[in-house]
């Protein structure tokens, strides 16, 4: 199974893609779509969207797993990022990939299985799962490849294979 997991924002867009098969977890790319603070938002969303559609179609994903938006203090700020994340969402919708949604929580135990983890434990995990010599950068990136982590952990249980046949 080949996961685009996605770290949603406007400024910078982490993504990863994962091949996940017997068990194993395997990098495919990674990487992250940044745009300008300069250039007007209309634009920088479609910097974002166009972007994406790169990305899904130079590696063929089989779904893709993005974060749950959660309330923030900023509110200017979640504003901009849920906007970003629409077009995000409607990037793998047109092209007619699977969304799966996780909260940071999920993420957390599925790559540490500690629901408290820290970020650096976070990502010093996910570097060691896909067997990499060093933590990505930006960080965008590596959480986009825990997100992907997360979704192929999810994805791999027995009730989830059971919800998809009924739903």
């Amino acid at each position: 199974m080949r996961i685009l997991g996605i770290d949603p924002g406007y400024a910078i867009v982490g993504y990863g893609v994962i091949e996940f098969s017997g068990g194993r977890y395997y990098a495919v790319d990674y990487g992250a779509i940044t745009t300008e603070a300069e250039t007007p938002f209309p634009q920088r969303l479609q910097q974002i969207y166009n972007g994406l559609l790169s990305v899904i179609i130079k590696n063929d994903p089989d779904g893709m797993s993005i974060e749950k938006l959660y309330f923030q203090n900023n509110q200017k700020t979640a504003i901009a990022v849920a906007e970003a994340r629409g077009v995000i969402l409607l990037a793998a919708q047109n092209s007619n990939l699977p969304i799966s949604e996780y909260t940071p929580l999920q993420v957390k135990m599925a790559v540490t299985g500690y629901g408290k983890a820290q970020k650096p434990q976070v990502m010093e995990m996910t570097r060691r799962l896909l067997k990499l010599e060093s933590v990505p950068k930006p960080d965008d990136t590596a959480d986009a490849l825990a997100m992907a982590i997360c979704h192929a952990q999810c994805s791999g249980t027995r009730l989830r294979s059971l919800l998809n046949r009924k739903g």
